[in-house]
């Protein structure tokens, strides 16, 4: 199924450590599946508040988002990411088509 690696970043420095890691991080997906989704677009706030940035990356499957994640590529630039950005970064799998709100209920 589905699964998906979403960032809310916040405070990025947008310095040649962010873009070090902007070049490199494309490599570090392709093993995966993994796919950008969301990167940065413009943000409609209907309720709360909501700073900074959303990045959806997109994967087969949680397995693949989770070796993503871990894997010496990513685990090798992520420094770059997390010195010049504050944030937070969830791995979350997703629905099958068809799914509808009711079916979390049994």
């Amino acid at each position: 199924m589905t699964a998906y690696a979403i960032a809310h970043l916040q405070d990025v420095t947008l310095g040649p450590e962010i873009v070090e890691y902007l070049e490199k991080i494309d490599a570090t997906l392709a093993p995966y599946g993994g796919r950008y989704l969301i990167h940065g677009g413009a943000t409609d706030v209907l309720e709360g508040s909501w700073k900074g940035d959303t990045i959806m990356l997109g994967f087969p499957s949680l397995e693949q988002a989770r070796a993503w994640y871990r894997s010496e590529a990513y685990q090798a630039i992520m420094p770059l990411r997390t010195a010049n950005a504050v944030g937070d970064v969830i791995l979350v799998e997703g629905v099958e088509e068809g799914h509808r709100g009711v079916d979390i209920l049994g």
